[in-house]
C-alpha cells in the first residue's frame, strides 16, 4: 500500500483487493461507513462524497474508494464490470481494511450495490442508506439515465449530463463543468467499456431480485429526490418499499437525482440521525 496524507486529515491510498488495486479516500475516526457513488462518467469516490466524507469525519471512519472502473480503480482483469464485480470489490475492500462491521451508503448504482453488499453480508452491513438507488424489480432505463451513460467526454457531454443530474440548474457552474469534463476525459477510456449499448441489459444487471432484497436485514433508509429524473421516485424508490423488510423513504422536494449535491444540509442531518440513532 502507499499512503499520503493531506491538510484535511483525508487519506488517499491503493488497497489491493483479490489482487487489484482499489484507491480510496479514508478520513475520520469511529464506526466505519462505506460511501458508494454512482455510475456517470467522470464519477469518483471524492468527487462524489467529499462533502458528505468531512461531515461525518467527526463520528465516523469514512471509507470512499473508487469503484471498478471509475477513477483511479481499474477494472479487474477479465471483467468489463457490474454489480457482483462492484459488491465483490466492495465487501473485499472491507475485509482488507479489517472492518467486520460497517454501514453502507449508496448513491444510484451505488445503491443497488449497497443493498446487494447488505444481502450477501447480513452480519456486517449494519444500516445500509440507499440515495437515488437503482436496484428496484421492474424499473425501467429512463431517457436521462441512457443519456448520462452515453455521455461523450467533454465540456458539451459534461454540461448536458450535469443538467439532468440537478434540478437546480444553477449549480451548474463552468466551474463545475470543467471539473467533470476533465474527470471524464481521464476516466473514458476505462469507461468507454462499461455500459455500451444496448443499455438496458446494465439496468437488468443492477436489478435486485425480490429474493436478494428479502435477505437485506440491517435498516434501510431510502432518501429520493422528488423530481429524480434518471432513477426517478416512481419506478426507482417506491418498488423497494414492498421487498425491503425494515425500510423507511424520505423524499426531498425540489430535488433532483443528487440529494447530496442540492440538499447538502439537509442529507447530512438524515444521515447523522440514521447512522447514529438515539
Amino acid at each position: 500500500m502507499t499512503a499520503t496524507a493531506d491538510a484535511a486529515a483525508v487519506e488517499r491510498r491503493s488497497v489491493e483487493v483479490a489482487g487489484s488495486p482499489v484507491h480510496v479516500m479514508e478520513t475520520g475516526t469511529g464506526p466505519a461507513v462505506l460511501l458508494l457513488h454512482g455510475s456517470g462518467p467522470g464519477t469518483t469516490g471524492a468527487g462524489a462524497w467529499t462533502t458528505t466524507a468531512r461531515a461525518l469525519a467527526a463520528s465516523h471512519r469514512v471509507v470512499a474508494p473508487d469503484q471498478a472502473g471509475f477513477g483511479r480503480t481499474p477494472l479487474p482483469p477479465g471483467t468489463s464490470g457490474g454489480r457482483q464485480v462492484w459488491t465483490e470489490q466492495a465487501a473485499g475492500l472491507m475485509d482488507a481494511l479489517g472492518e467486520t462491521s460497517y454501514a453502507v451508503v449508496g448513491h444510484s448504482m451505488g445503491g443497488a450495490v449497497a443493498l446487494a453488499l447488505a444481502a450477501a453480508r447480513p452480519h456486517q452491513v449494519t444500516r445500509v442508506v440507499a440515495v437515488a438507488s437503482m436496484g428496484a424489480p421492474g424499473a425501467p432505463l429512463s431517457a436521462d439515465l441512457n443519456a448520462v451513460w452515453s455521455a461523450v467526454p467533454g465540456e458539451a457531454g459534461a454540461r448536458d449530463m450535469l443538467r439532468r443530474l440537478v434540478l437546480d440548474q444553477s449549480l451548474v457552474t463552468d466551474e463545475a463543468v470543467a471539473t467533470r469534463a476533465e474527470a471524464m476525459r481521464a476516466g473514458a477510456q476505462a469507461f468507454a467499456t462499461m455500459f455500451p449499448a444496448p443499455r438496458t441489459r446494465w439496468v437488468d444487471d443492477l436489478t435486485l431480485s425480490a429474493t436478494t432484497l428479502a435477505a437485506v436485514r440491517a435498516p434501510v433508509l431510502l432518501v429520493h429526490g422528488a423530481q429524480d429524473r434518471l432513477t426517478p421516485l416512481r419506478t426507482a424508490a417506491l418498488p423497494l418499499l414492498e421487498h425491503v423488510r425494515d425500510v423507511r423513504l424520505h423524499v426531498l422536494g425540489r430535488c433532483g437525482h443528487a440529494p447530496p449535491v442540492e440538499h447538502p444540509a439537509a442529507f447530512q442531518e438524515l444521515l447523522a440521525g440514521f447512522l447514529t440513532p438515539s
